[in-house]
């Protein structure tokens, strides 16, 4: 009989808790979208954020940095950004006549792209790689990432000037895409009158990136019973067969939502995953990898349509009793 990681490692639970709270001080008010950063930070996924620019989304990749005592980089994507300027270039190097190479941002803990759908497609997808394998291929070379390695990104609205749409396989990379959105009034009546104030920098460092990854492997330990895997499949299933969708989940989506779901029960103090964990977690896993049919010519739809859909086809899969 498997012995229960949290029976084992019973402070696990203290830090889980810790981390929590260090990162809702830099971002007061918004519990759920903690709750889903640190899902996605511990079940080694990445995260997109798309919102209106001002709402605190720099603010929380610092934190989670911070908070987990790693090392963050920011990049501003731009239109003239280039793949060397994320990953690196070799460079000639006049005393030894040797190229040596020049690491680039992506070479940190977190990494914050922001802006990422104001870059090409062809810098976009420089990422994909380090996203995917945790890896980059520089001039022939292939250099490991460190570790742990957490992309947090945030794009503008598509219908903002000067934005390329994100291509369906960088979609994939992202394990799930959330808003942060306006903060509470009384919360921001305080951020307007204390504007100096930089809250990331009040955020404590609770754990380090060796701990984090035990925290990590804890993930893969917490239990999905049959019947559970039986109807995150039907979910995963629903979404191809629906005719509200063109392009419906793959598979890597739903490996995505079942360590997603791990990584909850373990945040939530449990060693076996509920059904509720695969529902709450669905939408914001699996709304940004499917595409809506056929609209008219120039049509873009709104994010919150996609996400009905996908939440409609959730609450018709039998949950199991």
């Amino acid at each position: 009989m498997k012995v229960s990681v949290l029976a084992v490692q019973p402070d696990y639970l203290e830090r889980l808790s810790a981390l929590r709270r260090a990162v809702s001080t830099a971002l007061e008010g918004k519990e759920a979208v903690v709750e889903l950063s640190l899902i996605a930070l511990l079940a080694r996924g990445h995260m997109l954020l798309e919102d209106v620019p001002g709402v605190g989304k720099t603010t929380l990749a610092r934190a989670l940095a911070r908070a987990v005592g790693g090392d963050m980089r920011r990049v501003q994507f731009t239109s003239d950004l280039l793949p060397g300027d994320v990953l690196g270039v070799s460079v000639l190097d006049p005393t030894t006549a040797e190229f040596v190479l020049r690491r680039g941002p992506v070479f940190t803990n977190v990494l914050l792209a922001d802006e990422i759908n104001r870059a090409s497609p062809r810098t976009q997808s420089a990422l994909l790689e380090a996203m995917n394998e945790g890896q980059v291929s520089i001039d022939g070379q292939t250099v490991d990432l460190p570790v742990p390695f957490f992309v947090v990104a945030t794009q503008n609205p598509q219908d903002f000037a000067g934005t390329y749409p994100l291509p369906e396989s960088q979609l994939d990379r992202f394990m799930m895409r959330i808003d942060i959105g306006y903060p509470p009034a009384q919360v921001e009546t305080r951020l307007m009158l204390d504007p100096q104030r930089d809250r990331a920098e009040d955020v404590p460092r609770v754990l380090d990136p060796v701990g984090l990854l035990n925290l990590q492997e804890a993930v893969a330990d917490v239990r999905i019973e049959h019947a559970l895997g039986a109807y995150l499949q039907a979910i995963v299933s629903a979404t191809r067969n629906s005719p509200a969708l063109s392009i419906g989940a793959s598979t890597r989506a739903g490996m995505s939502l079942a360590r997603s779901a791990r990584a909850r029960a373990l945040l939530d103090g449990r060693d076996h995953c509920i059904p509720d964990d695969i529902y709450r977690l669905a939408v914001p896993l699996l709304a940004h990898r499917v595409r809506l049919a056929a609209h008219a010519e120039g049509y873009v739809p709104a994010r919150d349509e996609a996400e009905s859909v996908v939440k409609g086809i959730v609450d018709r899969v039998p949950v199991p009793l």
